[in-house]
């Protein structure tokens, strides 16, 4: 990101996008190694995890006596917690990784695989504690999202049409408009919670005062990557999942499905930072770049924390 501090906030998406890929042409051994020990797994987990629990559906469809639905439901909840915990390990540090590695760039600090390991236990710590605060307003969203979604089942049942208009126009602002930006929050918190000296709910109302004015840019980049992994899924599930007898052409798509995820996680991930800078450059909250590597040096054992006069807000370029 070579650009002024102060032109960041008129990157509009193709922008964003452009900046984000090039990043790793500044340390590509760096990122091809998060790429193949972090982001890979996670996609690859993301995508495979229906081919084991696919067959196990399919056996407890076809078993109407439930002879076998017990040993099927407790394989088919334990591979589900697996997954769980690996998707949550996984994403927590593909995002630590590739947040500093960006950072560093961004302040000239030598960047290599090493260092950006050996920071990640420090930041994981941040990053979980943030996490843990967005569970409980998913938990919230996610009761109120069920209330209505059952109050829709009510109304189709008693053929209410006010009652079907209301709770389908609910549901459907809850889904696409809340979750997407929810999401925008969530993954502008976590940038926060790593390259500022705060975290958790602290973070979470940062991230909030950063999508003011950019929220709209926030939605159309999280939308858009929600639905290109939707794609990437669905296909996923149709032609590899459901594909039938023919192995070699689910084989092929699979393998190339899943590295097209790669991809489209990896730049995200980039996206998210680049994002944060142009938040806080349309916000005129400059980043004293110094500052900001001390503070990453922190995580390396290299610096003290940040003083307290040094909040990396409202600062000059």
């Amino acid at each position: 990101m070579d650009l002024p501090a102060e032109d960041l906030q008129f990157l509009s998406i193709a922008d964003i996008l452009k900046e984000s890929v090039s990043i790793p042409k500044q340390s590509p051994k760096t990122f091809y190694l998060i790429t193949l020990t972090l982001i890979f797994p996670l996609s690859f987990a993301i995508l495979a995890h229906s081919l084991f629990t696919h067959p196990i559906l399919t056996q407890l469809q076809n078993d109407p006596s439930g002879t076998q639905s017990s040993a099927e439901w407790s394989k088919l909840l334990t591979i589900q917690f697996c997954y769980l915990i690996f998707l949550f390990a996984f994403s927590l540090l593909s995002t630590a990784a590739v947040v500093f590695t960006v950072a560093s760039l961004y302040t000239s600090k030598a960047v290599s695989f090493q260092s950006t390991i050996s920071a990640i236990p420090s930041v994981l710590k941040r990053l979980f504690v943030t996490f843990l605060w967005v569970s409980v307003f998913m938990v919230a969203y996610n009761v109120v999202f069920l209330a209505f979604l059952v109050l829709l089942i009510v109304a189709v049942d008693t053929q209410n049409v006010v009652l079907f208009v209301f709770s389908m126009l609910v549901v459907f602002v809850l889904f696409l408009v809340v979750h997407v930006y929810f999401s925008a929050l969530w993954h502008l918190a976590s940038v926060v919670s790593v390259l500022e000296p705060i975290y958790g709910f602290a973070a979470m109302r940062k991230s909030y005062e950063l999508l003011q004015g950019k929220g709209r840019l926030g939605f159309m980049l999280v939308f858009g990557y929600l639905a290109i992994c939707g794609v990437i899924n669905g296909l996923f599930g149709s032609i590899v999942v459901h594909g039938g007898d023919d192995y070699g052409t689910r084989i092929v798509v699979g393998g190339f499905l899943v590295g097209v995820l790669v991809i489209v996680n990896l730049i995200g991930l980039l996206v998210q930072s680049v994002f944060y800078y142009v938040c806080k450059s349309y916000h005129h909250q400059g980043i004293d770049k110094s500052a900001l590597h001390d503070h990453l040096g922190g995580y390396l054992g290299e610096y003290v924390p940040l003083k307290s006069s040094v909040q990396m807000e409202n600062l000059d370029a």
